[in-house]
């Protein structure tokens, strides 16, 4: 089911169309026992709908002229999901928005990313390397994910080797700036295997087919198998057992 408002539609109806899409999605799950996926998008045109009709009743701005509740109008949205005690069903949401000019702390998603239980972050520079789909994972975030990873839940060494997929993510972030400064050939060889680390993850790790179907273990995989171009000593985030049990070694590599 779309419910959609055009650019063209009164402003007014920018603001009631999540309402009643959320209204349908808890219709379809609390009486029907469905679970329900809401996809909202994009909520930054919302919210220049809520600034506008605020501006016209003459309230006082607060951030970028945002009215002062805005956080709280979102929050009327956003925590319209899960599930009813006593009822099947639940309802799903997925906010999608845009970051003007790609600024983070823009009201819009600063905002969303309080009351959200996680966000994905999708980055140009990513997309313009072929990387798809284009997420930044040092700016993507779950809050969820150690109640739902790790032994009995998917596999053992799920929440270490993701912690040092992160942390290596981030020094190989550092690698790359400062070989553009100082040119590669004068990094240390440490630096220049973060560099090779971050063209394995995001060509063997994070890019994936439209149509690519990946199970965990290969995933996981796939991250050990990245994780192996450091040196040993740099992996201090995983135990010694998951090392000596997972890290590919010599030919494991080819």
């Amino acid at each position: 089911m779309l419910l959609l408002n055009a650019a063209d539609d009164p402003v007014i109806e920018r603001i009631l169309t999540p309402r009643i899409a959320l209204t349908v999605a808890e219709h379809l799950a609390y009486t029907e026992g469905h679970d329900v996926l809401v996809i909202m998008s994009d909520m930054t045109s919302y919210a220049e709908a809520v600034r506008e009709v605020s501006a016209a009743r003459r309230e006082i701005p607060a951030r970028r002229g945002y009215p002062g509740y805005l956080y709280s109008d979102l929050a009327t949205l956003y925590e319209r999901c899960g599930r009813v005690k006593g009822h099947d069903g639940s309802v799903t949401i997925v906010p999608v928005l845009t970051m003007p000019a790609g600024d983070i702390t823009h009201p819009v998603p600063d905002l969303t990313g309080y009351i959200t239980e996680g966000q994905i972050v999708l980055a140009a520079d990513i997309a313009a390397r072929g990387i798809y789909p284009p997420v930044d994972v040092l700016s993507s975030l779950s809050r969820l994910m150690r109640s739902g990873a790790g032994k009995d839940r998917t596999r053992e060494d799920h929440l270490d080797v993701a912690a040092q997929v992160l942390a290596a993510m981030a020094r190989a972030r550092q690698a790359t700036e400062l070989a553009e400064l100082v040119g590669a050939a004068a990094l240390s060889e440490t630096d220049r295997s973060y560099i090779k680390y971050r063209t394995l993850v995001e060509e063997g790790l994070f890019n994936q087919g439209r149509d690519e179907i990946r199970s965990l273990d290969d995933t996981l995989g796939r991250a050990w198998t990245a994780l192996a171009a450091l040196p040993e000593q740099e992996l201090t985030m995983v135990s010694t057992t998951f090392l000596d049990r997972y890290l590919p070694r010599g030919d494991e590599q080819a």
